[in-house]
């Protein structure tokens, strides 16, 4: 794990006005209570209530990835109905996680400072805009984004990687995507922001992440720490 050269950082903020943030990752660790395994489980139980054999989405309840187990229903089934009750099912369980998620390391400082230095701040997630919003909220960060914080919509086939939530953090601050930057987790973040054009930092806080993430392909940290290093040197080039 290499992190970029802090002038490699520095550049994409200063190129930038608007910054676009996955939620579950970068900004908190949403399941570090209300764990994810827990609650890919009680999705799996809400299709056996509802007469569907829930071995159907074992692998991603064994891989503890409630969104898969959503994606994964959507693909096999056109019941909606079906469909849509997870999806609301999946939202108050996110939210429920909400009130255990503990913050990103320094992820609350690079939100305030990149907002004091006039920066327009948006959420482009998977996770549901109500959950965000909740959590937001709780930290005194709700103002920081206002109502630009664009979650899952009812149909999964919106999720990333494909750009739609991107797309509409674009129309909604009025930003070109070359004026934007995004900061993810996961290949999906990174492979929507790249369908637009919007730059992209990679965070991998550990070995498997920055596997997952294949941040040997792009710019990626380990730290948000640097990110906030990176914000206030542009600060004092501008000065």
């Amino acid at each position: 794990m290499t992190n970029p050269h802090p002038r490699a950082l520095s550049a994409l903020f200063a190129s930038a006005k608007c910054v676009l943030f996955d939620f579950d990752g970068p900004v908190c660790d949403l399941f570090s209570g209300h764990t994810a395994k827990r609650v890919a489980e009680a999705l799996a139980g809400e299709l056996e209530l509802h007469g569907v054999d829930p071995v159907s989405v074992s692998e991603p309840v064994g891989e503890r990835d409630p969104l898969a187990v959503l994606q994964v229903v959507a693909g096999l089934y056109v019941d909606l109905d079906l469909v849509g009750h997870l999806e609301r099912r999946l939202t108050a369980e996110e939210v429920k996680a909400t009130e255990s998620a503990k913050a990103t390391p320094d992820a609350d400082l690079l939100i305030h400072t990149l907002r004091g230095e006039g920066y327009v701040l948006a959420v482009t997630t998977n996770n549901s805009a109500t959950a965000v919003n909740r959590y937001l909220a709780g930290r005194s960060m709700a103002d920081c984004f206002g109502r630009h914080v664009h979650g899952r919509m009812p149909d999964p086939a919106f999720l990333k990687p494909h750009p739609h939530c991107l797309r509409r953090a674009l129309e909604s601050t009025g930003s070109a995507a070359a004026d934007a930057l995004m900061i993810g987790d996961s290949r999906a973040d990174r492979e929507a922001a790249q369908t637009l054009g919007i730059p992209f930092i990679g965070y991998a806080k550990n070995h498997r992440k920055w596997e997952a993430l294949g941040a040997e392909d792009g710019v990626t940290v380990e730290r948000l720490e640097l990110l906030v290093e990176a914000v206030k040197d542009v600060r004092g080039q501008r000065r």
